[in-house]
């Protein structure tokens, strides 16, 4: 399972652009988060400390609620690695219902419902995942990416937002229907994508998706290619 916790570090920096607009505390805390990516547990684990005293302060405050959970998927993924997979199942049930807490206090909420799509649909994207266990996962993403579509096409600021941010978004949408076996929801997303995002990696992606090339079929050909969100 190592697949997962590099998927949740490639999660953590996607959305990372959105902790600038967070208080002081919670955004140091997701910086060292990051440090995940590049092994430092030292780093990793004082973020964990600080979110556990910021959910003690503020148990239901949905931001504090989804970053926490993202970091119990990545401690899952850790277990995972190290074989202990008793521990890893707790971690990872504990990590759902932390995030599934948070959208449930904030459902319109596009950094709670972005942070948890990306985790999950990241977490997807691997070949170490069984199908019975991805799919209800990826139903979850889908529908979190079209919330933060819904809301950011309701408050027009969709365009404002970054090419890698708007691009994962559709894709997301586009690549989750298609493994859910909704085929003409996929083609309306990946078609929307060649419009909306003409010569960038998401144009290249679904059109080789629509031209049915086989790499598209390649578990992880829609994976994060870069995180250089702003």
């Amino acid at each position: 399972m190592k697949t997962i916790t590099i998927s949740l570090a490639m999660a953590l920096l996607l959305t990372g652009g959105v902790l600038a607009q967070e208080p002081a505390d919670l955004r140091a805390a997701g910086m060292d988060l990051l440090a995940a990516l590049s092994g430092d547990t030292v780093k990793f684990e004082r973020g964990m400390r600080a979110l556990e005293e910021l959910r003690a302060k503020t148990p239901n405050d949905p931001n504090v609620k989804v970053l926490y959970g993202n970091g119990l998927f990545a401690r899952s993924g850790l277990a995972f690695q190290k074989g202990d997979a008793q521990n890893a199942m707790k971690l990872w049930q504990s990590s759902m219902d932390e995030m599934a807490q948070a959208v449930e206090l904030a459902p319109n909420n596009i950094y709670v419902r972005a942070r948890r799509g990306v985790v999950l649909i990241s977490a997807t994207r691997s070949a170490s995942i069984p199908d019975a266990m991805a799919k209800p996962l990826v139903q979850q993403a889908v529908a979190d990416f079209e919330k933060v579509l819904e809301v950011r096409e309701k408050e027009q600021t969709l365009a404002q937002r970054s090419e890698h941010q708007r691009g994962e978004v559709l894709t997301g949408i586009a690549d989750g229907s298609n493994r859910l076996g909704d085929t003409a929801k996929a083609r309306t997303y990946f078609e929307r994508i060649t419009r909306d995002l003409k010569g960038t990696v998401y144009e290249r992606r679904a059109r080789a998706w629509l031209e049915n090339k086989p790499e598209s079929k390649a578990v992880d050909f829609f994976a994060c290619s870069g995180c250089h969100v702003d």
